[in-house]
């Protein structure tokens, strides 16, 4: 059974979060949601969270997971907002604890932060199984980007994380902690092995001028026409390629507020004694 798919798309971030609902239960799990933050003001906004909770509330679905795809850096994750408002499970691929491990560290996380993964709910592993309704949904870990990425696949949806994006722009970087562009092309291997009537589901897009905003793409699209790892493209080349792009990359603007919060499963840094939190800003640190 296929499940519904619906789409969100956050502009300043170019985030694209999904609700995947069963048909005949109701039941649904919400997949990489964003929440707003200014880097200038330092302010948060809940309305790209307020959008999904608005579509779960008007279609009366009962959200059973909130799936990250991995710790993000460009974003910081609303599923402690939703959680508090909808329920569900908050879940992660097993591979957080390696990304804990390295920058909590960098962040001087203090106790009760430890690089264990409590701070959520579940962590998957590869090839585990779960239910949303009636659907089955199976996790693939898709390492190379960063160590805790995963692919979440539910009937003929694939929702790929940041391991490949739009077809004209290729696929994700591995100069983080972590990353690994020969991994990386054996993960997106692993995607291309799934059936051929799968749907990618994107993490991102990036449209040019001349191209509409799109969210998913057929496997066969990607396969074909993807400009880094499309038509077959040798291991070799595309880790020469990846590594020589990654060299010449700026570092996302929203990392150090992004990561510290995101490998805290999205929790906010808890209040200081005059009632307001405060994001860390390592000097030099990375």
């Amino acid at each position: 059974m296929n499940p519904d798919v619906q789409s969100f798309y956050h502009e300043e971030s170019g985030t694209l979060t999904y609700v995947i609902s069963d048909p005949a239960t109701s039941a649904a799990a919400i997949v990489d949601p964003v929440l707003g933050y200014s880097v200038i003001s330092g302010r948060t906004d809940s309305e790209p969270a307020e959008a999904v909770i608005r579509h779960v509330e008007e279609n009366g679905l009962n959200v059973e997971w909130i799936l990250e795809t991995h710790a993000h850096a460009d974003h910081l994750s609303s599923a402690p907002f939703l959680k508090s408002r909808l329920g569900g499970k908050l879940a992660i691929g097993e591979g957080i604890r390696q990304v804990q491990a390295h920058f909590g560290p960098v962040f001087n996380l203090q106790a009760p932060f430890a690089p264990d993964g409590h701070q959520f709910d579940h962590l998957f592993t590869d090839g585990e199984t779960f239910g949303i309704g009636e659907l089955t949904a199976r996790v693939i870990h898709t390492p190379g980007h960063t160590n805790d990425s995963v692919t979440y696949v539910v009937g003929n949806a694939a929702f790929v994380g940041d391991t490949v994006f739009m077809t004209d722009f290729g696929t994700a970087r591995c100069d983080f902690p972590g990353g690994d562009a020969g991994l990386l092309y054996d993960s997106i291997q692993k995607l291309f092995a799934l059936p051929d009537d799968t749907v990618f589901y994107l993490c991102h897009d990036y449209p040019p001028e001349d191209r509409e905003l799109r969210f998913d793409v057929p496997i066969d699209e990607q396969r074909r026409e993807n400009i880094h790892v499309g038509g077959n493209v040798s291991k070799t080349d595309f880790v020469s390629m990846r590594e020589a792009r990654d060299a010449g990359l700026a570092l996302p603007k929203l990392i150090l507020p992004s990561i510290q919060v995101n490998i805290c499963a999205g929790h906010l840094p808890e209040s200081e004694e005059n009632g307001v939190a405060y994001i860390r800003i390592p000097l030099d640190a990375i």
